[in-house]
């Protein structure tokens, strides 16, 4: 147990009552699993990953692969298929390099500069998504799209593994969740007026100087975080095991036998990738609906956000409570939703209500779906510490890329049938994670 009242500058004293306020803390400041000066540095080092949280929550918001880039892809006339490769290269390439990455960040005593280069590797690449929309059509402008993904992909596996692994070294048990809520709900209102701008803005025929600018913003901001975070206050951490990356990615892969409840975990975050699974789905239901208006984009972007900005901040208190009871409860919803919307599409709801009955599932899934993130992510930095947080996010990050590549095919196959189809089938992952999920031991 450790205070951080001792020795405080006048400044510090500021930043302290605000670190306070916004936290509920007090005066029984407690620092659960961090050294004795990772606590003092504490209330400044939440700000940081805040700001830098936050900018990072911006762009995936409003570069998702789920929305702004399919209709980027179909404004340049690039084919379908092409448009369907969006969410598996960007999901999968982002997870399956992590178990090498953290065995070559093992053998570094700061890991805060991995997730400095990462989130600038993610910021150029969106920037270039820019240049190649204003000077290429078609196939081409596709396929350079799906380049500079893999290369976005990459740089943000290498964010992943390296942030729960600085998070843990730095911010307490009992704050991360917090800290994960008010940033995705901060994002989510910035997302939120964003696409309520685009929608009250009569832009008539231009549908690609909106997607332009919403990509320039998205930029901006991971090229932000980048230099926020550079300013992180990280001690020195352990090194051993690191050096050989695939002979220590190898001997990680033993955690999945040793670590208690890590299989399991494994398992229950694997069935629930079908909140991630369905969205596109969703969109394409919405879309069918509505038209591929650059209004009904609007719409689900502003939607999107209001439900990262009212839900992840209760996501985030409850993660802090118990994570295993956010992952139960996100399934059990996320399943009967999918249900639902199915039903609706198959009902032909849509051609008489419009794009509406979805953009509202899409509303909901996107809640969900911001309480399996911040359910997993705390779990499984609370499940770790700080000798092997890195390798176990590495292991569970690679074989849900597995699970993604071989579950977004399966689903695929099904689409075939239509989406109503797919995100019915969804349902079944959905419901046994949260099965799943009730044998998960505590980890808070």
């Amino acid at each position: 147990m450790n205070d951080t009242r001792h020795n405080a500058t006048p400044d510090s004293s500021r930043i302290r009552d605000l670190y306070d306020l916004v936290t509920g803390d007090e005066h029984a400041r407690v620092c659960r699993n961090l050294s004795d000066e990772a606590c003092r540095e504490q209330p400044t080092n939440f700000f940081i990953h805040l700001v830098a949280l936050l900018a990072n929550k911006i762009g995936d918001l409003i570069a998702s692969p789920k929305l702004v880039l399919p209709w980027l892809m179909g404004a340049l006339g690039a084919p379908v298929w092409m448009t369907g490769l969006l969410v598996p290269i960007r999901e999968s390439l982002a997870l399956l390099p992590q178990l090498a990455v953290a065995g070559w960040m093992r053998a570094k005593p700061r890991r805060k500069w991995f997730w400095v280069v990462g989130s600038a590797i993610q910021g150029a690449s969106v920037v270039a998504m820019i240049a190649v929309a204003l000077t290429l059509e078609a196939v081409p402008a596709g396929t350079a799209i799906l380049l500079l993904l893999a290369v976005f992909s990459l740089g943000r596996g290498v964010c992943s593994v390296s942030y729960k692994d600085v998070q843990g070294k730095t911010i307490a048990k009992t704050r991360r969740g917090t800290l994960s809520g008010y940033a995705a709900s901060a994002a989510g209102g910035v997302a939120m007026a964003l696409g309520l701008l685009l929608w009250l803005t009569p832009i008539g025929d231009a549908t690609l100087t909106p997607l332009l600018v919403l990509l320039a913003i998205a930029g901006a901001a991971w090229l932000f975080a980048a230099i926020t975070f550079s300013s992180l206050r990280e001690y020195a951490g352990a090194t051993e095991g690191g050096g050989n990356a695939l002979k220590t990615a190898w001997q990680s892969l033993g955690l999945i036998r040793s670590k208690p409840g890590f299989a399991r975990f494994i398992g229950v975050r694997g069935l629930l990738v079908a909140t991630a699974l369905a969205a596109p789905y969703y969109a394409t239901l919405a879309r069918d609906s509505g038209g591929e208006a650059i209004a009904n984009l609007a719409i689900l972007l502003a939607l999107s956000g209001l439900a990262s900005l009212v839900s992840a901040p209760f996501w985030g208190k409850f993660s802090d409570r118990s994570s295993r009871q956010v992952l139960i409860l996100t399934g059990i919803v996320a399943g009967l939703l999918n249900l639902v919307v199915a039903a609706c599409a198959w009902f032909d709801l849509g051609d008489t209500l419009g794009v509406w009955p979805f953009a509202a599932g899409y509303f909901v899934l996107a809640g969900l779906h911001a309480g399996v993130r911040l359910g997993r992510k705390t779990y499984l930095t609370d499940l770790g510490n700080n000798d092997d947080r890195a390798q176990l996010t590495a292991v569970a990050n690679t074989t849900i890329g597995l699970i993604l590549l071989a579950g977004g095919g399966l689903i695929a196959l099904i689409g075939l049938l239509g989406a109503a189809a797919a995100v019915a089938a969804l349902s079944v992952p959905a419901f046994a994670g949260a099965a799943l999920a009730i044998g998960l031991p505590d980890a808070e």
